[in-house]
């Protein structure tokens, strides 16, 4: 995918880049699983299934800049996925 069909990451996002092999049919299954293996956000790497479903609830997960559903489905290769609320400015120091 070229640099110009990269959607811009939101200011105070989060990003996370889903590499599927084949279609997915819910977000919130896959997106869960990939929140815990990644390693740049912490408090995003704990999160609990009932804590994303309340960031689906308060439409803070976009895909493309859409607001995402849990029911979501993912085709086959690259999401982007931003988490609003979660970007390195957000985080305290």
């Amino acid at each position: 995918m070229s640099e110009a069909t990269v959607p811009k990451i939101p200011k105070g996002a989060f990003r996370i880049v889903l590499e599927l092999a084949s279609p997915r049919p819910r977000i919130d299954q896959v997106l869960l699983d990939e929140l815990r293996r990644q390693n740049v956000n912490i408090d995003l790497r704990a999160i609990s299934r009932a804590k994303l479903k309340e960031l689906f609830k308060n439409k803070r997960i976009r895909i493309k800049g859409q607001v995402a559903l849990p029911s979501s489905s993912l085709a086959k290769g690259t999401t982007y996925v931003d988490i609003l609320g979660f970007g390195a400015e957000d985080e305290e120091s």
